[in-house]
Formats: structure tokens, C-alpha cells, sequence
């Protein structure tokens, strides 16, 4: 059952992406012409990566991960976003789970306030469709954000309005980001840096911190590399899976992006 689940899933996301490609053309000759379709930016992402780290725990058991969206985005600043990849953590956690894909859709405001100082706000949900036993709860997150961003850095706080990805009474639980991008004048090469601290409520020993340091080169038509370093002070009592391995280990993640 699984395993056809994920090649269902993975099947009408590559379907979804293909049937996406000549829309983004469409919207590309549609904004040469006069009127209302100017304002508009229509654009898409893919990504093979090594594996998926998410707040600095891992999602796909050290297993690659295939990841892609898109993004709407009107002149004024409001824009809309979907994003996909495939996991395991869910199933690591109990055999009785079948839930092979995440799907995050979002939608927010985001603004240059004054120069080189942007406003980013709005709506993130985290669902993840598939087959869950009876009395266990629900992994789907619904988290509102607000993010400022000065120059090369960024501070972005997450608030849970649900249960935090299935931890029982987590609402109202935080997330606080500080990351950074600085150019550097080698080969079209950046340094990625972040720090995050995820509060877990009423859960013991719950929360930690993470942290990731990396480089992203960026190639011609729209192809970038990068290469992180991701680690954790995540409890292992709580943070490791049925499998045995411990979510929050230190890691070096590879991926390879393209930008349309």
C-alpha cells in the first residue's frame, strides 16, 4: 500500500510539473501583451536532494527526497505557493502510517518597507495526506508568519495556530529563524548560515535548537548546487524514530535545484 502511494503521489506531481510547464510559457506571452496579466509572476521550482532536513530533523530517514512548487506573485507584494516532497518520518514513527508525501501551501504579503528592508507575512499549512490508525493525531500544521529581512540577513517567527506535526497539546508553539546569504566574489558562489530554536509546548524535553552552515553555487539557466552542514541539540529520547536513528544527527546535505 505504501509504495503504491508513493508512486501515485510521485506520479501526479511529476504529471502536475509537466502539465505546469507550458502554463509558465502562456504566462510569459500573456505579460507582453497590455493589462491586469503585467502584474502578475508565475514561477516554479525542482530539487533532487540527498536527503530532507526540516528544522534540522530528518524527514526521509537518510534517504533522497524529490522536491518541487511554484509561486504566485502579484505586484503589490500578496503572493501564493505550494511546495512538495516526498517523506518517511511519519511511517518511521509508526508501521500503521502510510503517508508518503508533504504538501505545503502558503500565502502571504511580502514588501521592501525602505531600502534593502523587506516585510514578509502571512499563512503556512503543512498537510500530509494518507492513512492513519485510529486515535492517532493528526500530523497537519497550520503555522502564521512573520518574517524582516535587512540586507544579506533575515528573522522569520513561526506561531502554530494546531498541534505542532502531531505532538498532542503542542499549540501555540514557536519557531524563531535567523539566516543569512552573503555573496562572495569567488565562482558566483554564496554562504548560506541559519540558526533556529524550535519551542515544543507541553511537551518534556521537546524543544532544541539547530543550525546549518553551507555554500550554493549557482549555474546558467536558473541551476544551483549547494552543499550544508545541518546539526541539532534535539533530545534523543524524543527525537529518534522506530527505526532506531536518531532525527536530529548531524548531517552533510547535497541538492542540486533548478529555478523556472
Amino acid at each position: 500500500m505504501r509504495k503504491k502511494f508513493i508512486a501515485q503521489g510521485l506520479a501526479l506531481f511529476a504529471l502536475a510539473l509537466s502539465a505546469y510547464t507550458p502554463s509558465v510559457a502562456q504566462a510569459e506571452v500573456a505579460s507582453a501583451e497590455p493589462g491586469w496579466r503585467d502584474e502578475f509572476t508565475l514561477s516554479a521550482n525542482l530539487g533532487l536532494a540527498s536527503q530532507y532536513r526540516f528544522r534540522g530533523l530528518m524527514q526521509t530517514d537518510n534517504k533522497p527526497a524529490l522536491q518541487g512548487g511554484f509561486d504566485l506573485a502579484h505586484s503589490s507584494g500578496f503572493y501564493l505557493g505550494n511546495w512538495n516532497s516526498n517523506i518517511s518520518w511519519l511511517s518511521d514513527s509508526d508501521d500503521d502510517v502510510s503517508a508518503p508525501i508533504e504538501m505545503d501551501f502558503y500565502g502571504g504579503y511580502k514588501r521592501e518597507i525602505y531600502p534593502g528592508a523587506t516585510i514578509d507575512m502571512g499563512v503556512l499549512q503543512y498537510y500530509y495526506p494518507g492513512d492513519y490508525p485510529s486515535g492517532f493525531t493528526s500530523p497537519d500544521t497550520t503555522e502564521l508568519y512573520a518574517g524582516l529581512g535587512y540586507g544579506p540577513l533575515t528573522f522569520k517567527y513561526s506561531h502554530a495556530v494546531t498541534d505542532l506535526f502531531g505532538f498532542a497539546g503542542s499549540k501555540n508553539s514557536q519557531y524563531y529563524d535567523l539566516s543569512g546569504r552573503f555573496p562572495t566574489p569567488w565562482w558566483g558562489i554564496a554562504v548560506n548560515a541559519h540558526a533556529g530554536y524550535q519551542h515544543l509546548r507541553n511537551v518534556d524535553s521537546g524543544s532544541y535548537a539547530d543550525w546549518s552552515l553551507g555554500l550554493t553555487k549557482n549555474w546558467d539557466k536558473g541551476f544551483s548546487t549547494s552543499i550544508t552542514y545541518v546539526d541539532t541539540n534535539a533530545d534523543k529520547d524524543v527525537y529518534t524514530n522506530a527505526n532506531g536513528r536518531y532525527m536530529g544527527k548531524a548531517t552533510v546535505v547535497l541538492s542540486l535545484n533548478a529555478a523556472f
